[in-house]
């Protein structure tokens, strides 16, 4: 992915423990979805999506994936944990799009449904289904700033699972 062009990758955090109580926001990640998050990291080390920058969501499963997907990806992107993207609907991961610095090629962001199939469909005109530890690699010529509809297009997108699940 490391041509002109500039590259956003979305990523649906893991499986979370449903059993759990408390807080939505303080969901850990299922058995499964730490079986599954590193996989996710390889899935885009193998599509050569070089990330500079990692924008995570502050609730507990999307950090905790982040944290599994992170040492499995090839370089050493910046990673930030933003509130934002807990809960948000298409306008605000929009926000958090606009607000890229221009100096980062590629970005990543881990964050939760249905916002993030919304923002894939906006950005591209496809319709994708994210499941969890789903990812969606899209591409533009266009600046963070510029992003909107039809901005980008659809370049991959997988559920990396372990061979048992297959």
């Amino acid at each position: 992915m490391r041509d002109r062009s500039r590259g956003l990758v979305v990523v649906r955090h893991a499986k979370s423990d449903r059993t759990v109580t408390g807080a939505d926001h303080d969901r850990p990640l299922a058995a499964r979805g730490r079986r599954e998050a590193p996989l996710a990291g390889e899935w885009l080390r193998e599509q050569e999506a070089a990330v500079d920058l990692v924008r995570c969501s502050t609730a507990t499963r999307a950090r905790q994936t982040g944290e599994l997907l992170l040492p499995e990806l090839s370089g050493s992107p910046r990673l930030e944990h933003d509130p934002r993207l807990y809960g948000a609907d298409t306008t605000g991961l929009l926000e958090v799009v606009h607000d890229l610095p221009a100096e980062y090629q590629v970005a990543l962001l881990i964050a939760h449904n249905p916002g993030l199939e919304e923002l894939v469909a906006l950005l591209t005109g496809t319709s994708i289904e994210l499941k969890t530890s789903g990812v969606a690699v899209l591409r533009t010529s266009g600046t963070w700033s510029e992003a909107g509809a039809g901005w980008a297009e659809l370049a991959a997108h997988a559920t990396p699972r372990p061979p048992e699940q297959l």
